[in-house]
Order: structure tokens, then C-alpha cells, then sequence
């Protein structure tokens, strides 16, 4: 959620509230944004890396682990874009 929608959602709080509900709001997108990290991670992780027998990947794994974050990040941001596209959609039919 933005600042300026978030000021504007909570205009007629106590600062103090106002305060907090900004403090629960930023640690619910940081952890959502670790969510995120973790689950490519383990994602990546899980499809590319088959041996440990060395502490670098091989050149395939990295290759794989590239494009599989690629591919998350590339999704993550369509589907964002689509929430967006639908929350505009529906601010503009209030």
C-alpha cells in the first residue's frame, strides 16, 4: 500500500494510531517481501541444484537458478501489475 493511500485511508485516526498502522503496515510488506525471497530460494533450489558435490554450483546450475528467478520475478511483477489493474478498476466504478 503507498503512503499517500495509507494517509488518506486513515485521516481521521489519532497520530499515534496513525503511527502504528503504518509500523504493522511496513513490517506486513517486509514480511511478505521475505515471503517472497524465501520461496524463490527454495523454488530455485529445489528444480536446479541435483549434486553438492562441490560449494559453486556447475554452470548448468547457475544457469538454471538464473533463469528460474528470472521467471519468478517476471511473473511476480505481471501479477502485481494485474492487482493493480484490478484495484484501479474497481476504485473507478465507486
Amino acid at each position: 500500500m503507498e503512503k499517500g493511500m495509507l494517509s488518506a485511508n486513515l485521516e481521521g485516526l489519532p497520530e499515534e494510531d496513525k503511527h502504528r498502522m503504518a509500523t504493522l503496515i511496513d513490517q506486513l510488506q517486509i514480511r511478505d517481501s521475505l515471503r517472497m525471497y524465501n520461496s524463490l530460494v527454495e523454488r530455485c533450489f529445489t528444480d536446479c541444484v541435483d549434486t553438492f558435490y562441490r560449494k559453486a554450483l556447475t554452470k548448468q546450475e547457475d544457469t538454471c537458478v538464473r533463469r528460474c528467478a528470472e521467471k519468478f520475478l517476471k511473473h511476480s511483477m505481471r501479477v502485481g501489475m494485474r492487482f493493480a489493474e484490478l484495484n484501479q478498476g474497481a476504485a473507478t466504478q465507486d
